[in-house]
């Protein structure tokens, strides 16, 4: 028995539905959704061809033309991929940019190798209407923000609490002047379809009082969305006021030995302890200004020092030097500036322990 298309969209992502994206190259690449796999009708030149011809020639050419483009073994070896995929994912959906020509051609070839598999109604123009719809509604809904200096393990209390969403995850990235990833970070589409899927799930979960990390309107290179902003500025804040040395091990784990093992093993250990100087050395480079020169040369040097005595003995000690000084002179009196605007939104203050306990109890 053949599955109807599917108008479910809500479903669709909270099960993670596996979903092959027809689209060319170039569109997959600007945004999809986290469980999509590019399998095109057509490549990206040719897509700019059919799409030429349509607009000089109408319709009925340019479907001649893309028949006449993708043909013969092209043809074959695209439906074999699709074949592929449709066997590997018996519960999938595909999809085209409005779930028109593409999706339907996809189908009618698919049904001719002996599959019949259903295509999304509306494709991704109607998913990500969908997804942006939703970011729209949960912002209208209670918030509570974590706020506290740096090191204070905001964005663990985000991931550990049932109504946490997370938003440097999202991003992937974390917020600050060395809070970028391996991994490069995703583009705003992709951050937002992220972020959107975390809260659905979420609601189909039962949520309705969501918490968030105190966050500025960027995170890295990507826009916290305009909706979720403006009600941030409105929210109450729950404060965790951590000791300097616990925040110093946080970033130690977080900056240093986290991501000098990420970059060894993404790139081989030589480059990568050198990408990951880079790393360091880019981060610092970047607050430069704020920083002050001589100040910027001084913790420069002793950055630098710190990461050759952590590569030849595996010491990494001397990173707390670097760290500490980051944080009583830059960071701390930074957010204590800004924090001192929010001072009639902030409901409760203590430790990490307590304002997650606090949170658990009033925010659910």
């Amino acid at each position: 028995m053949s599955r109807p298309n599917c108008q479910d969209f809500r479903q669709l992502f909270i099960s993670d539905t596996p979903l092959m994206d027809m689209r060319a190259p170039v569109e997959f690449e600007q945004g999809a959704f986290p469980t999509s796999i590019n399998r095109p009708l057509m490549l990206d030149e040719e897509r700019q061809a059919v799409g030429t011809c349509y607009k000089e020639h109408g319709q009925e050419a340019a479907i001649a033309l893309g028949h006449e483009l993708v043909n013969g073994d092209i043809k074959a070896e695209r439906v074999a991929q699709w074949k592929a995929f449709c066997e590997a994912n018996p519960n999938g959906y595909l999809y085209c940019f409005r779930g028109g020509l593409r999706s339907r051609i996809t189908q009618q070839w698919l049904k001719e190798a002996g599959i019949d598999y259903p295509f999304v109604e509306g494709g991704y123009k109607a998913l990500r209407r969908f997804l942006i719809d939703t970011i729209d509604d949960v912002a209208t809904k209670p918030m509570t923000l974590i706020g506290g200096n740096t090191g204070c393990g905001k964005t663990i209390m985000v991931n550990e609490l049932k109504n946490g969403i997370d938003l440097e995850g999202a991003a992937n990235h974390r917020g600050s002047s060395f809070g970028r990833y391996v991994t490069a970070q995703r583009t705003q589409i992709n951050f937002e379809n992220v972020l959107a899927i975390a809260m659905l799930k979420k609601q189909a979960a039962g949520v309705s009082h969501f918490v968030y990390e105190d966050e500025g309107k960027i995170i890295g290179s990507v826009s916290v969305p305009l909706a979720i902003n403006q009600a941030m500025q409105q929210a109450p804040i729950a404060i965790v006021d951590d000791p300097l040395d616990v925040r110093l091990e946080r970033l130690l784990d977080d900056y240093v030995v986290r991501m000098q093992r990420d970059f060894c093993a993404e790139y081989g250990e030589q480059d990568g302890w050198e990408r990951f100087a880079q790393y360091l050395e880019r981060g610092m480079f970047s607050i430069r200004k704020r920083l002050g020169y001589q100040r910027y040369e001084e913790l420069l040097l002793v950055q630098q020092q710190a990461v050759k005595a952590m590569q030849s003995n595996g010491d990494v000690s001397g990173h707390y030097d670097w760290l500490s000084l980051l944080l009583e002179q830059y960071y701390d009196p930074m957010y204590t500036y800004q924090l001192g605007k929010k001072a009639d939104r902030i409901v409760f203050r203590g430790e990490y322990a307590d304002v997650k306990a606090w949170l658990a109890e009033n925010c659910a």
